[in-house]
């Protein structure tokens, strides 16, 4: 600015005698020399100007920041790789933890093997006598097993659909016609009914009155399902002295 000043001193004109004075060669260059003296003193390559193209005098300072401030090289190379074994070892902590968490899902999913004995059970049938029943345990709930009599089977068989609650002929509810197999607790409030017992000569709840027959099938009472049949088979067919439970 201070140039443009000092040579606009040398383009006065004299307005009564028309006399107009303009820079010399000399103050030309010393007005571009002083132009060229507040230009950019960065850093960076010089490139040659083309022609027709402005010159700093008409565009201002280039910034040259790429060229001051770039890092050629890494700075301490040997930190880089403390943070790729510091990393390391995050990933493998990681790892470890998600593997650990994938062996417990596995193994909480799986059955163990005391819970595999207890899923099954079989009993010995062969001193159980006609007409007796006996109660035996399957997975902490009473199971009771009948031996039935001809004449037994053939009073259940006789009774029709229609007079039942739970409509479920006595074929359907056993695998073998002497042996009867039930779940022994009521349906209607979880009691354990006693054998041998009631109007029908089957089980009696004591908690509310149920009545079963020797089917295990609801007769009277408050109950609105027959005694649950638990899933079983016999080993020794036709024999049916073995029983498995389960």
């Amino acid at each position: 600015m201070n140039a443009l000043r000092l040579s606009s001193r040398f383009a006065t004109r004299v307005v009564g005698q028309s006399i107009v004075v303009r820079p010399t060669v000399a103050s030309k260059s010393f007005f571009h020399s002083s132009t060229r003296a507040f230009a950019s003193s960065g850093s960076g390559p010089h490139v040659p100007v083309p022609t027709g193209v402005p010159t700093l005098d008409d565009l201002g300072s280039v910034d040259n920041a790429y060229y001051d401030d770039r890092i050629d090289k890494v700075a301490e190379p040997e930190r880089r790789a403390f943070a790729y074994l510091m990393l390391s070892g995050v990933r493998f902590a990681y790892a470890s933890a998600a593997r650990l968490l994938v062996v417990k899902i596995v193994a909480s999913l799986s059955i163990s093997a005391s819970a595999a004995a207890l899923a099954t059970a079989d009993f010995d049938l062969s001193a159980v006598e006609f007409g007796e029943t006996i109660t035996v345990k399957w997975r902490g709930k009473p199971i009771f097993i009948r031996r039935r009599k001809p004449e037994e089977i053939a009073e259940v068989r006789a009774v029709p659909l229609q007079h039942l609650r739970d409509p479920e002929t006595d074929e359907d509810r056993v695998l073998n016609d002497e042996w009867i197999i039930v779940l022994a607790i009521c349906p209607h409030l979880g009691c354990v009914p006693v054998s041998n017992a009631g109007e029908y000569n089957g089980w009696f709840c004591p908690c509310h009155g149920s009545h079963y027959d020797i089917s295990g099938r609801i007769r009277k009472g408050p109950a609105p399902l027959n005694l649950e049949v638990p899933p079983y088979k016999f080993l020794d067919e036709p024999e049916c002295k073995s029983l498995l439970i389960g």
